[in-house]
């Protein structure tokens, strides 16, 4: 099995492919620590002081970039969002719904309106972070050293450009590399993090901060949640689905009986993503102004606070149940399954089908729901409990486990489109 698994990867193509992946994501990491010019570093630092901001969820997907704002400070966010928009189309305009049902050309249509609808969220993001910065001081200091319009402008081009190339990146990474290339992206940019959060830990330690009783068991919770989410993230229920029999010209084909797999996490990440935005936007905005209201929204609505952690958990249910209906339409699939001859066992076809879906659907979505909302409120539970400000996020750990798990089944995938008949047999010539 060994010896067949290193045939398959010396003989086909995969180590080209990760290989290439290796190179792109270098890129990444080498863009990430190249400045803008003409900024004060220290005022940008002085921007991670504040809380939970805006800058503090890019500093999230950028892997550090934003910190220091590099080139790449603006991240993927902009193609993220505008991927987002599309799916959420699909549902609005019926021309996109359309593209989504034309296989490969609907899917080119799709990526060339994503690029350009990016490219305009580009512009009005950096720009925004732009104008932000022209605006912000810092012990008097202000961002820009030379504080102008024309610096100003120029920040907004360079990180327009440099979100634009990533998502160039990412695109290139699936076509000729492994695994999805936006993924892959934003899963470097937290794993980059790792040793600055292991560094802080023993910080914490060697101050008398943090105990070693507390770090152990901190480091026993971490476990168990990382093979909660593996569990519940593969965790799928199968709709057995049968064929009848059927006679083409003069042949005549057996049934089959298959089955129609649904998952518990069919939204994967996105709602938490939806959720961290719209709570994080409103007490950045209030950055903006001064006022009781400012006061109480940072007092009240802080990382910690329990109405944080109360209106995190319920929008990131509302939104799992709301995104899945988007990405798992019963009514398709009930009719593709009458189109194609198939029946579940026990049900009508059509809209009887349609309507046990979406029963199954929505208890399966009802577990992944409450457990992405438990998931997501962790961090602020575990920030509480021992008294120190960690970054313990269940975003960054439900990417990780997402985007690793899907890039190991494509390369194994790889290998045994290469090696088929060694593989199933254990060896066996």
């Amino acid at each position: 099995m060994a010896q067949n698994a290193m045939g398959a990867f010396r003989g086909s193509n995969l180590n080209k492919r990760i290989l290439f992946t290796f190179l792109m994501l270098v890129v990444f990491r080498v863009g990430a620590h190249i400045p803008i010019p003409g900024i004060h570093a220290a005022v940008i630092q002085s921007l991670f002081t504040k809380g939970a901001t805006i800058f503090a969820l890019l500093n999230l997907f950028s892997g550090g970039a934003t910190a220091t704002l590099s080139v790449f400070a603006l991240s993927i966010i902009p193609y993220i969002n505008a991927s987002i928009i599309m799916q959420l189309m699909t549902v609005v305009i019926p021309s996109v719904e359309e593209w989504s049902k034309e296989g490969e050309e609907g899917q080119k249509k799709i990526s060339k309106v994503t690029r350009w609808l990016s490219l305009g969220l580009g512009s009005l993001q950096s720009l925004g972070i732009a104008y932000y910065l022209y605006n912000y001081s810092s012990n008097g200091v202000f961002a820009y050293v030379h504080h102008d319009i024309g610096t100003m402008l120029l920040t907004a081009l360079l990180l327009l450009t440099g979100s634009m190339l990533l998502m160039f990146v990412g695109e290139e990474i699936t076509d000729k590399g492994i695994g999805n290339g936006i993924s892959l992206l934003v899963l470097f940019g937290i794993i980059s993090r790792l040793p600055f959060g292991i560094e802080t830990l023993f910080k914490y330690i060697t101050a008398g901060v943090l105990s070693w009783p507390k770090m152990i068991i901190f480091l026993i919770v971490a476990v168990i949640i990382i093979a909660a989410v593996v569990y519940v993230n593969e965790g799928q229920r199968k709709i057995p689905v049968q064929y009848p029999k059927r006679v083409v010209g003069r042949r005549m084909y057996q049934g089959q009986s298959t089955h129609l797999p649904i998952r518990v996490n069919q939204a994967g990440v996105i709602p938490v993503i939806f959720a961290i935005s719209l709570l994080i936007l409103p007490y950045t905005l209030a950055q903006f102004f001064k006022g009781g209201w400012v006061t109480w929204m940072q007092h009240y609505f802080g990382f910690t606070s329990p109405l944080y952690i109360a209106v995190e958990f319920i929008l990131v249910v509302v939104f799992t149940f709301f995104y899945t209906d988007v990405v798992f339409k019963v009514d398709d699939v009930a009719d593709n399954l009458k189109n194609g001859g198939g029946y579940i066992p026990g049900i009508r076809p059509g809209k009887p089908t349609a309507e046990y879906l979406a029963r199954v659907s929505g208890r399966l979505t009802l577990i992944g729901a409450l457990f992405l909302g438990i998931v997501s409120v962790l961090p602020s539970f575990v920030t509480m409990g021992m008294g120190v400000n960690l970054y313990f996020g269940g975003t960054s750990l439900l990417i990780i486990v997402g985007v690793a798990l899907d890039t190991l089944k494509q390369m194994q995938a790889q290998m045994l489109m290469r090696n088929y008949q060694g593989f199933m047999k254990g060896g066996g010539r």
